[in-house]
């Protein structure tokens, strides 16, 4: 469905014009994050020099024990301060975590993109794939990816867009409903993810406050979030079909379909080099799985105290993701490219990389200015005052488990918009939370489900979010005047709705008395 010339446009369509507008008359997104920075400068100077401090047991980075702490604002304007925004502006820039996933993967993308190898895929896709089920597919896909932690950001979301070209369909819709799967809904999933271990250890150190012997291992939220795949990926379908596509209505710039170039009709070099690199692929998917289910695999965590834990928690496989990744691009790529005539030589193939890496320097500035924001927010101690002061707060509330379970939703999806990090924001939270509820005979398991679900839910409506930069060049990509207004109204359906009905289940399913997890 497309907006019509002259056709009324629906009351949400209305409301989230009006959200665009407001948020693209802000400055560019690089002046605005240099204003935050300012910002940041300022506030922690008044709150430090006003001796503002809020006390929380949170775990002590350096003993890893939960200990009664005293967090004060630090001052940026104090000489340590003032050493600290100059001395480490360099590492601010390159520490900042996406800023390397995404140089390295574009080195693999980038390639496929150029040399053909992804556009003769999507015009298979096309050719076997009923228009119906493209989105379903790409939320479930963006979902899925999380197993693999922050890879959909780099390789699916970009993708998404293409694939919707590939149906004369709004790149821009492609990239938003990848991109609530694969942030919207970073807690849903059908197998155990790099997340499930990271919050689980942190929630046990809680649950020894109150019962030492008791624990909970990384599956313990399995069978909601089986459930909660289906859900957001259903939700995600409907929001981007009814209310976002309408929305943006026909994309008017250049697209993958042409009269001289139909997607379904692949010529015969295409399908023999498109035959040959996915034959390449698949191999080396078969390479890497056998590498990684052989026991004492370099790919696996040797010290991992189990089997599956060696696979999923700390092993080579998952900290050298993106690497591999960009590897299992890069070469059928370049077979492809070879084949097909777009690869000749070694010089080709580094003017493809030369190419990729060019159509970043929109991100590198983008990505300079949100690394020193985040940095002195951190550093201010601000993020965490906020989530302390909160949860204080809904701790006083005198009120039963459900109203409680739902203060601690809402809570926790605020602080999200000040904090992205998951096992960050956690390791404040739950020593406060798991032994409060803990206390009212509510099982760790189902407070740490309520955390994942409101935690994933405003991901995608967070500037602070790191990831957040990174959708703005991509949607820029098809839309020059495209800023954080712009993601902001079209990705506050998801959350709202994912806020909303996604706790309406979790609540459901407690009630229920239905085990959230192994």
């Amino acid at each position: 469905m497309k907006q019509k010339v002259g056709e009324k446009k629906s009351l949400m369509t209305r409301c989230l014009d009006g959200i665009e507008r407001v948020g693209n008359k802000l400055p560019h997104p690089v002046t605005l994050f240099g204003i935050l920075c300012l910002v940041v400068i300022i506030c922690s100077t008044i709150l430090s020099l006003a001796g503002v401090s809020v006390q929380g047991e949170l775990i002590n980075k350096a003993t890893g024990q939960l200990e009664m702490q005293t967090i004060n604002i630090v001052n940026l304007l104090s000489p340590e301060g003032i050493q600290f925004i100059f001395t480490k502006m360099v590492t601010n820039f390159t520490s900042f975590a996406p800023l390397g996933v995404v140089l390295v993967g574009m080195l693999g993308i980038g390639v496929a993109e150029s040399s053909g190898y992804i556009g003769t895929g999507l015009k298979k896709i096309v050719s076997v794939t009923p228009e119906k089920l493209i989105v379903p597919m790409t939320v479930f896909l963006g979902i899925m990816s999380n197993v693999a932690s922050d890879a959909g950001y780099v390789v699916l979301i970009p993708l998404g867009a293409l694939i919707f070209l590939a149906y004369g369909r709004h790149p821009i819709a492609g990239i938003v409903a990848a991109f609530a799967g694969v942030s919207g809904g970073f807690s849903a999933n059908l197998l155990v993810g790099t997340l499930d271990p990271m919050l689980s250890e942190l929630t046990n150190e809680a649950i020894k406050l109150i019962d030492p012997t008791q624990m909970i291992n990384p599956t313990a939220n399995y069978f909601f979030m089986i459930v909660s795949t289906f859900l957001i990926t259903f939700l995600g379908t409907i929001i981007t079909t009814k209310i976002i596509e309408p929305k943006l209505g026909k994309y008017e710039g250049n697209t993958i379909i042409d009269s001289e170039n139909d997607l379904r009709d692949l010529k015969p070099e295409e399908q023999k080099a498109l035959t040959i690199a996915n034959r390449t692929l698949y191999g080396m998917l078969i390479a890497l799985v056998i590498l990684t289910l052989i026991p004492g695999s370099f790919l696996r965590n040797l010290n991992a105290d189990s089997y599956l834990n060696s696979i999923i928690s700390g092993s080579t496989l998952i900290n050298g993701l993106i690497p591999i990744i960009a590897i299992l691009f890069f070469v059928p790529s370049v077979v492809y490219g070879k084949i097909s005539g777009s690869i000749k030589n070694d010089k080709d193939v580094v003017a493809h990389m030369n190419k990729a890496m060019a159509s970043m320097a929109g991100y590198l500035v983008l990505a300079f200015a949100a690394a020193q924001f985040i940095a002195y927010f951190n550093y201010s101690n601000l993020g965490t005052m906020i989530a302390i002061a909160g949860a204080d707060l809904l701790k006083a509330a005198d009120v039963g488990y459900v109203t409680l379970f739902i203060g601690f939703i809402l809570v926790t999806a605020f602080i999200n918009l000040f904090m992205g990090s998951a096992s960050a924001k956690w390791a404040i939270m739950a020593p406060i939370f798991i032994p409060m509820f803990m206390r009212l005979g509510m099982d760790p398991a189902e407070v740490q489900t309520a955390y994942r679900i409101a935690d994933s839910s405003t991901n995608i409506i967070s500037p602070l979010m790191a990831y957040f930069a990174m959708v703005i060049m991509y949607v820029q990509t098809y839309d020059k005047k495209a800023g954080i207004g712009t993601i902001v109204s079209l990705m506050l359906p998801y959350s709202i709705s994912f806020l909303i009905l996604w706790s309406a289940g979790f609540l459901a399913w407690i009630s229920l008395g239905l085990p959230v997890g192994f």
